[in-house]
């Protein structure tokens, strides 16, 4: 009997348990009743990315390219509980002839990753060419490659986007889409072209068996920016905030490099670009812990007695581990009010643009963030 009451107080422990949150405190039995498929603090948002790189998509790679940080900030907001989680971003291209063809002529671009500066230049490398565009085959090769994880908290996301048939190839998209949705993944379609032509080359079928979203968009439509009286000072602030970076290892000085040089690649689309890029640096999302030494201290794993000297940048070669810590430290304080006063200065500037009702309602921006928003309040996310 008593066996029997455990069973079914445990039982009403698992249905009781929502998506997102997997971070309050639950009772003895819910802690027991949690697998690894709940992982606590972990929450991602995993978005893979396939683009078309066709000849006919110069104009997505041109939104791909300026819009990547106006995504980047918009997620930074989304919350599960009272925690924000983490972003991983993977890319792939496809439909270029540049591409392997027995391989479906698709690339891996960039597996899953947080590290914003490498998938920026990643995106930045993408050139067209071609070609034959296999959308089945890309989607079920993401699928397999990339690592997905088994949380079932987290939001997981495909976006492909492209403009011929979504039938084309060897592997049927509605085979691809119903695997994705077997493994909790969404394929959301953007098809770059008339939304009734998406319709009938089966792009909305893409989506619709695997329960994501259908969008079309214009995809040579230009990016347009909305100049605000914030954007000068956050731009100033982020030649402050990356002096507050400490580079260290064998890496440090190749990812700050790294660092200015999407800085210059965000300034080259324009300058509010180049000011979208700051407000994400000034997010949580932005976190350079196997370059940094800021980042790396908050890393359970990390100890400043394991450091070598070699990996020490010059300024701290001869110091000891006292100073080092104290430099440290007074290079997180002025990190964090720099990145303080940029997230101010950006509420106003998202006021005053919202304030002249200039959103891009045509972009893949707009398109991708309404899809995240409407699947993510299925989990139970906020913004």
């Amino acid at each position: 009997m008593k066996t029997l009451i455990k069973t079914l107080v445990l039982s009403l422990c698992i249905i009781n348990f929502t998506s997102c949150n997997a971070n309050e405190k639950k009772d003895t039995a819910l802690v027991l009743a949690k697998t690894e498929r709940h992982n606590p603090n972990k929450q991602f948002i995993k978005v893979a990315l396939l683009l078309d790189t066709s000849n006919s998509m110069d104009g997505l790679i041109d939104q791909a390219k300026a819009q990547l940080w106006d995504i980047v900030n918009e997620l930074s907001y989304a919350k599960c509980g009272e925690d924000k989680p983490k972003l991983q971003i993977a890319l792939y291209e496809y439909g270029n002839d540049n591409l392997n063809g027995d391989e479906g002529f698709i690339r891996q671009v960039l597996a899953f990753s947080n590290d914003l500066d490498e998938i920026s230049k990643q995106l930045f490398s993408l050139t067209t060419n071609g070609g034959n565009e296999y959308c089945g085959h890309v989607i079920q090769t993401s699928l397999n490659q990339l690592k997905w994880g088994e949380n079932e908290d987290d939001l997981k996301l495909i976006f492909i986007a492209g403009n011929e048939p979504f039938s084309q190839g060897k592997i049927s998209y509605q085979d691809a889409a119903k695997q994705a949705h077997k493994n909790g993944v969404s394929v959301n379609t953007i098809f770059c072209g008339d939304y009734n032509q998406g319709i009938a080359t089966y792009w909305k079928d893409g989506a619709d068996l695997s329960h994501g979203d259908y969008m079309a968009i214009n995809h040579n439509h230009a990016t347009t920016y909305v100049a605000t009286p914030y954007d000068d000072k956050i731009l100033k602030l982020n030649q402050k905030l990356n002096g507050t970076y400490v580079a260290y290892g064998r890496i440090g000085e190749k990812k700050m490099a790294l660092q200015a040089e999407q800085d210059s690649n965000a300034e080259g689309y324009s300058e509010a670009n180049a000011v979208s890029r700051t407000v994400s640096k000034s997010s949580h999302l932005y976190q350079n812990s196997n370059w940094d030494l800021v980042d790396a201290e908050k890393r359970k794993d990390f100890k400043f007695e394991n450091l070598k000297k070699e990996d020490l940048p010059q300024e701290l070669k001869d110091k000891s581990i006292t100073e080092i810590k104290l430099y440290v430290k007074n290079k997180r304080q002025e990190r964090e009010v720099i990145q303080q006063e940029i997230q101010q200065l950006n509420e106003k500037r998202r006021l005053y643009i919202k304030s002249k009702n200039s959103e891009d309602k045509n972009g893949l921006e707009n398109a991708m963030i309404k899809a995240i928003k409407t699947q993510a309040k299925e989990k139970k996310y906020t913004w």
